[in-house]
């Protein structure tokens, strides 16, 4: 009996041995030597697994500050946009929530919800942030329309991630949130001239051409950011930032 158990465990091995030996010889030469029969073994090729697909957007916040002080000026671009886009989707109704003035449009047969924090702008990461939970979305599904300083007045660009550029509202909002994963639309307003305060420049209230000129501006916000609803946030960055980079 001991050899007969003695002689099925040499066979076992013999057997592990020829096993091994023939998947040595697959990976070193990529094929199956001949007379292997066993099973093909399928591996994925590199990259097989498709990428994430991006979440539409579900929230679109504008920046500014309240009061009507503060609405025909620069920082309030974010605010000016967000009305704009308002007024094409038919938006009348608005309501206090979580710090914020809010509106909800139907877009395409997709409910979008706007919303202008009423924290000033260096607080705005608090609405936002209490907006994102009870709609219960993640970074990737909010937009943030904000002024920058060092985009030229009346570019747009679209931006995905990244820091908050020195923009103190956008500085907010990632602390609260915890997150750069979210999209931007940048109304460029340019440099202050002279030696003019950069703080003096954004608050300053606008008349005339100027503030036509900052209209179109939130016109042109308006059209980012319904590209992105529609294209997608890297399509709508690459056709709008186009020769001006990313």
């Amino acid at each position: 009996m001991a050899d007969k158990y003695a002689a099925q465990e040499a066979e076992e091995k013999a057997e592990r041995s020829e096993t091994r030996g023939q998947r040595e010889y697959e990976e070193k030469h990529g094929h199956r030597a001949i007379g292997d029969d066993r099973p093909a073994r399928t591996k994925k090729p590199r990259g097989a697994n498709p990428p994430k697909t991006a979440k539409p957007i579900e929230l679109v916040v504008g920046l500014g500050n309240p009061g009507p002080e503060y609405a025909q000026t620069r920082h309030n671009s974010g605010f000016q946009t967000v009305d704009e886009l308002a007024r094409r989707w038919n938006v009348t109704y608005w309501k206090n929530q979580d710090g914020a003035l809010v509106a909800t449009a139907t877009v395409d047969g997709r409910t979008i919800t706007l919303a202008k924090p009423q924290s000033f702008m260096n607080c705005s990461g608090g609405p936002v942030s209490k907006l994102a939970k009870r709609l219960g979305i993640a970074p990737d599904q909010l937009l943030v329309v904000h002024d920058d300083l060092d985009i030229p007045a009346g570019e747009v660009r679209v931006k995905i991630g990244g820091g908050h550029g020195g923009q103190n509202g956008m500085r907010s909002i990632i602390d609260k949130l915890g997150s750069r994963d979210f999209v931007r639309v940048r109304d460029g307003i340019g440099r202050p001239p002279g030696k003019m305060d950069p703080a003096d420049y954004v608050l300053k209230q606008m008349k005339g051409d100027v503030w036509e000129e900052q209209l179109a501006e939130a016109s042109r916000g308006a059209d980012a950011v319904e590209l992105v609803l529609k294209e997608g946030p890297v399509r709508a960055r690459d056709q709008v930032n186009g020769q001006h980079g990313q």
